[in-house]
């Protein structure tokens, strides 16, 4: 793969993978009548992945200023940070084994972007291995919640990174060709 389009340097889709984009545009999507159901649901998820990482820094960060006490910050990050690990793995293997095949098959000049979200996956999972070591790390008292907020400022600017593109990819295909078959 291009070094450039990896996920720790791209800074958004080749316009070559954004065809159904212009279609397509993102302010448009809540009106289109293939969003209801699965995209809608989809975009949820995300949107829980973005409120997940904000809560992390939010309490590292109040961690740090010593608003919260570690015991707290402790079992507020165990919790939060199970509920982001276990959320991810299973969304990425739905759909780097169901969802991006059949898309993949509705639009197959986009299968260059599909091979690129599995394998920001792939980069995915040593970020999620880096996070379960450093939260692991917090909670057993061995690392400082700054450190660990820096590691989950950085975590967090590649998963959004990788969310819009995977947004902007996936949603089009669903509301040119609807839903079906992907449920």
């Amino acid at each position: 793969m291009d070094d450039t389009l990896t996920l720790d340097t791209r800074d958004g889709l080749p316009d070559a993978l954004r065809v159904l984009l212009q279609d397509f545009p993102r302010e448009t999507w809540p009106e289109h009548n293939n969003f209801a159901g699965l995209v809608a649901f989809w975009l949820d998820r995300h949107l829980m992945f973005r409120r997940l990482m904000t809560a992390l820094i939010d309490d590292a960060e109040q961690a740090v200023d010593r608003k919260i006490d570690a015991q707290t910050h402790a079992g507020k990050l165990s919790r939060y940070g199970s509920m982001l690990l276990q959320n991810l793995h299973g969304h990425h293997q739905i759909e780097d084994h169901h969802y991006f095949p059949v898309l993949a098959t509705r639009e197959p000049i986009l299968n260059k972007g599909f091979e690129l979200l599995d394998a920001d996956h792939h980069a995915m999972d040593g970020l999620l291995n880096r996070f379960a070591d450093g939260a692991n790390a917090v909670i057993q008292g061995k690392t400082e919640p700054g450190k660990f907020r820096e590691d989950l400022l950085s975590f967090q600017a590649m998963l959004n990174r990788h969310l819009i593109d995977e947004e902007e990819l996936v949603v089009p295909v669903i509301l040119k060709h609807g839903p079906g078959g992907l449920g």
